[in-house]
């Protein structure tokens, strides 16, 4: 119980940066969809480019975030010279990526559609290329506890980035897409140079034998990452191709602004993701690992729901983070939670081939799930437009978790309390549909007063169930008997 209260407070500072450092962002989306209206493309080009580098920086970091964590932790291994030797081999390659963009930029840029704006395409390269830089020295604050630091950096990237982008687009009245991109730029190249103590310590040099051992582990974990973003970005990459209107900017940005609302289930993944990771990989020893790893499955479920309900109940109010000329994409959001959602139950499936060193399992699952994600997109988008991009994430992630679950209760079993966790679900579900009927005959204040009370309703299930209050810290006191 003592780790399950570590990985706890470990969650909840990252979870607080995340969610405060999202919130903030947030505050981007009413500014960009209220300069750049859906009718000019604005956005989409926001959201095209954004999710271009996040394909890029998993390729650049090939997996070793992972990595590190597992080589640190290895008996025998120096955790400084497996950190140096990351981020030495990291370091090489997105300079080289650099320099090569810088060379072909010209048919780079047109092959991508931004053959008037080719600055846009080279300013994101190296920006993504000092985040893959920054990745190894962040993964080393996580793998020494220091979230608190970690956290610290995260909220000041982001509030220079709001700030930046309030002046540009409020005080000079703004209306370039590609000077969010610059932005960018300054924030991660400031962040960087905060890590210069975490930096330093590639002074314990690089080692051939040590990389050839670690790049044997990592290979599968670049599948793996290549797979997972493309199930997270490669909707916002395939449509302007597969799109068969004119319009395929301005449907990419409505489809791009609405699924930032459904982002509070990413919010939920990351928290737990950087203080999950670590946890598991430092107590992958010892007895109870796995019992572990089913109860923190279970709270994630139960949590995630929650957070669903909490989203689609508030809706009528949280619509009001874009602007209304986007509002027509909202169907998309129900959507995209619930595949956020088993994406984390993915990720949480996924120790089992990372702790037994079978990664190449994580390759065949994320790659299946991919897969069918990208023909989904490529057969349907077409026909059904940015509605498809939704479906084709829920079908990728349903895809990949069942098969993750499926083969791991065969090579590691793991006692999941699948019981409980679908008695939640099924409570969620039977919310969720009640308050979906009453907004279609309610008024929208009568709407939000019955859809809290079945947030509370669920909530009180929770506590009555699996936390019960007089557990709490200080408060507790009060409810025991």
């Amino acid at each position: 119980m003592s780790s399950l209260k570590s990985l706890a407070k470990d969650t909840a500072i990252y979870g607080l940066s995340s969610i405060i450092g999202r919130f903030l962002n947030y505050l981007l989306v009413p500014l960009y969809t209220a300069k750049l209206t859906a009718a000019s493309g604005g956005y989409g080009v926001i959201t095209n480019m954004y999710a271009l580098t996040a394909f890029i920086l998993v390729l650049l970091t090939f997996g070793m975030e992972t990595t590190f964590f597992r080589f640190a932790n290895k008996e025998g291994e120096q955790p400084q010279r497996v950190f140096s030797t990351a981020l030495i081999a990291i370091s090489t390659v997105s300079i080289l990526f650099v320099v090569a963009i810088q060379v072909f930029i010209t048919p780079v840029s047109t092959f991508l559609g931004y053959e008037q704006t080719p600055q846009y395409v080279w300013v994101m390269a190296f920006t993504v290329a000092v985040d893959a830089i920054r990745a190894i020295p962040f993964a080393y604050l996580r793998q020494q506890k220091k979230a608190v630091k970690f956290a610290a950096l995260q909220l000041l990237n982001i509030a220079l980035n709001i700030a930046l982008n309030l002046v540009y687009f409020v005080g000079m009245d703004g209306h370039d897409p590609g000077y969010a991109f610059y932005i960018n730029m300054v924030c991660s190249v400031t962040v960087t140079l905060c890590l210069y103590r975490e930096i330093d310590q590639v002074r314990h040099g690089f080692s051939w034998p040590l990389m050839r051992r670690m790049l044997s582990y990592t290979w599968p974990m670049v599948i793996l990452g290549v797979a997972g973003i493309l199930n997270q970005v490669a909707d916002k990459i395939l449509f302007p191709f597969v799109y068969r209107g004119t319009d395929a900017q301005q449907q990419l940005g409505i489809y791009g602004a609405c699924v930032k609302i459904a982002m509070i289930m990413a919010m939920i993944t990351q928290a737990f993701r950087y203080a999950y990771e670590p946890f598991v990989f430092g107590k992958s020893k010892d007895r109870d690992s796995d019992e572990t790893q089913a109860k923190a499955m279970k709270y994630f479920v139960i949590f995630t729901l929650l957070a669903y309900l909490c989203v689609m109940g508030w809706m009528p109010v949280l619509k009001h983070i874009i602007a209304s000329d986007y509002w027509d994409g909202l169907r998309v959001v129900p959507i995209v939670m619930a595949a956020e959602m088993m994406f984390g139950v993915y990720f949480n499936l996924s120790f089992w081939y990372k702790l037994d060193d079978k990664t190449w399992w994580g390759a065949i699952f994320s790659g299946v799930g991919c897969a069918v994600l990208i023909a989904v997109n490529v057969i349907f988008v077409p026909i059904y437009g940015y509605m498809a991009c939704a479906w084709a994430g829920f079908a990728g992630y349903g895809v990949a978790m069942l098969l993750s679950f499926f083969v791991g209760q065969r090579e590691h079993p793991i006692d999941y309390p699948l019981q409980d966790m679908g008695y939640y679900l099924l409570i969620a579900l039977a919310a969720w549909l009640s308050m979906d009927y009453f907004a279609g005959v309610l008024p929208v204040w009568g709407s939000l007063i019955y859809n809290t009370l079945a947030i509370g309703c669920f909530l009180s299930i929770i506590v009555r169930k699996d936390f019960p209050l007089s557990s709490l810290p200080v408060i507790g006191k009060y409810f025991r008997k």
